[in-house]
């Protein structure tokens, strides 16, 4: 499915182009088995078990937590003291947070380190999965910020608040910081599944095609003159608040009352794309003031959002906007390599990729290597990795950096899957957070210019 838009108006008109003299075998079988539609039904079908397992799981990985492992929930059980979860308090975590308990900055990176933007964001972005409670009491009372807001936005394609973003705002003596952070997927919320896996195409004339799914999610509009993005939109209702309007007005706000303060976008998996394609959305509305104020956009495992026509448009605008666009990869995190770079479906990154290896070693590469996850050449390397990040896990914090790096009984687990399918663990938060902080690249991040090319 594809949606073409004339640039003027932003607005487009939705049909399925096929041109049989073109298709391969290839074609048709991603047609055959790979349909959207199909998916979607299945997704639908299967929304409501997977809540229900999804709900199973983390309610009885949060009890076992919250009373201090299976032993002492037990004991408390044969007392009469059992800690119950209760999913919309601030002690209730999302899978996120139970595989990697980390919610406070680091203290040895602070602003001027070479790793503080990253870390920073990263913190924010792994922050955005957990409940509004959970958020409001990490960035108060432990990063000492003021929240704006944690937010449930409007799909307007699956008539649901599905997508969630949540803004801090960092003040100091001489800091005045907004950070956007989107969430990325739930792997237990049939929605969000959903807008992955729509692959269908939304294309502006002379800006090129983009991930129809994460539009969406973004706050693509379906209106009664088609489908696209208006500049402005009418909405009053607090319950139908769409990522992109709503965001942007908070901001506006903010900035006509401090003409210093600056904000960031970030997020991770989806949530990379959502904060990626919400710096491609001011661009076509040309809103120079907030692109102005826009410092960088900082993404961790992002898949591919675009074709190559829009990674050029974006890498013109971003360079004449002059912002900084970091899109950082671990390892064999297979979703920065979906979706797939092929004839097909004619996804591209673009911008460099800040690769890091199990060493947490960085280098600023084109491409991350392996880029479509799925080569036979990589197979065997990729399941020796697997297991080192067990072994690694385990001797880390009896190296130099402590107990601080010492993986829980959740991220073990996690490992382990992933020893049966290489680089899903990649794509956890323990990863990210390591590279965040104890990550080198091999040289200096190049200046902006370069960064972009």
């Amino acid at each position: 499915m594809s949606y073409y838009c004339s640039s003027d108006s932003l607005v487009c008109k939705d049909y399925l182009e096929l041109n049989p003299e073109n298709a391969s075998f290839n074609d048709l079988f991603h047609l055959l088995f790979f349909n959207e539609r199909k998916n979607f039904i299945l997704f639908r079908i299967m929304k409501k078990p997977m809540k229900y397992i999804g709900y199973f799981i983390i309610a009885w990985m949060n009890l076992i937590t919250n009373n201090g492992g299976v032993l002492k929930l037990l004991l408390n059980f044969i007392k009469g003291n059992v800690i119950m979860p209760n999913e919309s308090t601030d002690t209730y975590r999302s899978i996120m947070a139970l595989v990697d308990r980390r919610v406070d900055l680091d203290s040895n990176i602070g602003p001027g380190h070479v790793n503080y933007e990253a870390s920073f964001t990263w913190m924010a972005s792994k922050l955005s999965y957990e409940n509004s409670a959970f958020i409001k009491t990490i960035v108060q009372d432990h990063w000492k910020m003021e929240l704006l807001g944690a937010y449930n936005f409007r799909n307007d394609f699956q008539a649901n608040n599905s997508t969630h973003a949540f803004m801090a705002r960092n003040i100091s003596k001489d800091i005045d910081t907004i950070v956007v952070a989107f969430r990325g997927t739930n792997p237990f919320d049939a929605d969000d599944c959903s807008a992955d896996i729509d692959i269908s195409w939304f294309r502006l004339t002379n800006v090129g095609k983009v991930h129809g799914g994460f539009m969406k999610a973004l706050g693509l509009q379906n209106t009664k003159d088609g489908v696209g993005w208006p500049k402005d939109i009418e909405s009053n209702d607090e319950k139908t608040q769409f990522a992109y309007y709503k965001i942007r007005q908070v901001l506006r706000d903010i900035f006509q009352e401090n003409k210093n303060a600056k904000f960031v976008v970030a997020g991770h998996s989806l949530g990379g794309a959502l904060a990626i394609l919400f710096a491609s959305v001011l661009i076509l509305h040309e809103e120079k003031e907030l692109l102005d104020r826009l410092e960088g956009v900082y993404t961790f495992g992002q898949p591919r959002v675009g074709d190559e026509e829009f990674g050029d448009f974006m890498k013109k605008n971003l360079k004449a906007y002059n912002v900084k666009y970091c899109r950082y990869v671990y390892c064999n995190d297979m979703v920065p390599r979906l979706p797939l770079d092929d004839k097909t479906l004619l996804f591209k990154h673009f911008g460099p990729c800040l690769y890091y290896n199990s060493l947490y070693r960085g280098k600023e590469l084109k491409v991350e290597p392996n880029k479509n996850y799925l080569s036979l050449q990589w197979m065997i390397p990729k399941y020796m990795n697997a297991s080192w990040e067990l072994i690694r896990g385990i001797i880390l914090p009896y190296m130099k950096w402590g107990p601080d790096y010492k993986e829980c009984w959740c991220q073990v687990i996690y490992r382990m899957i992933g020893l049966l399918i290489p680089g899903l663990a990649a794509h956890g938060p323990q990863d990210y957070t390591n590279l965040t902080r104890l990550g080198r690249m091999a040289l200096p991040l190049c200046d902006h210019d370069k960064k972009i090319e």
